[in-house]
């Protein structure tokens, strides 16, 4: 109780800088308009009555949670289903599923927005995607009565020894949680060497392999590449962050020497950053051109720029190689998730920093379908080689595609603990 008191007075003290970075209007960040009460708990009535009710923050853990989503409606169609998510980007990508879900903002993790959207909602069970832990969300939940479970969650070595040096706060967390699906073994570990009881821990494997690749969505990406052109060399710098497009941009002039008809994609991580991006392919002296600005891709673009959300299966669909982002960059980042292009069977390249990530990236290095780049010199040389040789591309690809089928069925684990 004291240190729930401790936690929710430093939340007082520094909501309003949190409040203040949420709201801060952002170039392709999508506004809350007058929808920024719900994160106060002043939350709309359902549709339906005692949902089922998802939380994934952002993007990532929305696109996560989709096969999850359209599972559940299969099996019952009547089933009410809420997702909340914190960001406006992330709820941009909920809205994408139209009837299948309502959506609301999650309330700010003060105890009376928690019981007020509780009070409105009254949901059925609470799943929570990956590892978003809030310790007043978890206590006025699990109080209600409501049975609250982690799905395809994730605990990494530092995130545990940083967990284990405040025992105390995680054991204030985890005492709230029903059951703790896990993406691998690993994981599992090390949430029951913090104290989880392990009649609660279950390894289920990553919903992540479990990727649905629409008719629609592969049609998108022919239709995109043929805009391109068969006969260009297509590769995409695909969720880029501060600091890597310059090396991007860098491979991408080296490899412009030999393969002339060569185009770079960039897709930027942040939607802020997509102005910031653009100009910046245009100081390094390339022809760029955005696809929001529906502008034909002649021969004589060598840049484009991905500028929109939710596309990059279409996008991904429209190349030849990919390079993943947030693997050249150190901190927090870690690299991203490989198996979206490695379902479409396209050969990739990483940075070196993919912690966040390593259990998939070690399956596809074990696979030889990724290679590991250091700088934009390993970058180009890499590419010149799979443009110049189409069997090794489509040897890699196919590699990066049997790891993705070799790991499907977390779904269906998943299913089975949430609906027993």
């Amino acid at each position: 109780m004291l240190i729930r008191l401790i936690y929710t007075l430093i939340l007082s003290l520094a909501s309003p800088l949190l409040l203040y970075g949420l709201y801060k209007s952002k170039p392709g960040k999508p506004s809350f308009g007058q929808r920024w009460k719900e994160h106060f708990g002043i939350t709309p009535q359902t549709q339906g009555k005692n949902p089922i009710w998802i939380h994934a923050v952002s993007v990532g853990e929305s696109i996560a949670a989709v096969p999850i989503i359209k599972q559940l409606k299969r099996r019952n169609p009547n089933q009410a289903i809420i997702v909340t998510t914190t960001t406006s980007t992330g709820a941009e990508q909920i809205e994408k599923l139209g009837d299948l879900v309502e959506h609301r903002y999650m309330p700010i993790d003060f105890s009376w927005c928690i019981r007020g959207f509780l009070k409105t909602v009254q949901p059925k069970q609470m799943l929570i995607m990956e590892t978003e832990l809030w310790p007043n969300t978890l206590h006025c939940v699990a109080k209600a009565g409501i049975p609250i479970s982690v799905l395809n969650a994730r605990l990494s070595e530092r995130s545990c020894q940083r967990y284990a040096k405040f025992q105390a706060v995680f054991d204030l967390l985890a005492k709230n949680l029903s059951q703790v699906l896990c993406q691998y073994p690993s994981d599992a570990e090390r949430f029951i060497r913090l104290g989880l009881d392990k009649a609660s821990v279950h390894v289920t494997g990553s919903i992540k392999f479990d990727i649905e690749v629409s008719a629609e969505q592969v049609s998108k990406g022919k239709a995109l590449r043929e805009q391109i052109g068969f006969e260009r060399c297509v590769w995409i710098a695909a969720s880029t962050h501060q600091g890597e497009d310059e090396i991007v941009l860098d491979a991408h002039k080296q490899l412009l020497k030999d393969n002339p008809n060569t185009l770079l994609m960039i897709v930027p991580r942040h939607p802020e950053r997509f102005n910031q991006v653009s100009e910046l392919a245009q100081e390094h002296g390339f022809k760029t051109i955005t696809r929001t600005s529906q502008q034909p891709i002649t021969s004589n673009v060598e840049v484009y720029i991905a500028d929109t959300m939710g596309e990059m299966l279409v996008l991904l669909g429209g190349s030849d190689v990919c390079f993943m982002g947030g693997s050249l960059v150190g901190g927090k980042v870690g690299g991203h998730n490989l198996l979206e292009p490695a379902a479409l069977q396209l050969p990739l390249l990483n940075g070196p920093s993919y912690f966040n990530f390593s259990e998939i990236t070690d399956k596809l290095l074990e696979a030889q379908a990724v290679t590991i780049c250091q700088n934009s010199q390993d970058i180009a040389g890499q590419l010149q080689q799979l443009f110049k040789q189409s069997e090794l591309r489509k040897t890699k690809g196919l590699a990066a595609y049997q790891v993705v089928e070799q790991n499907r069925g977390a779904l269906d684990k998943t299913l089975v603990y949430i609906l027993n």
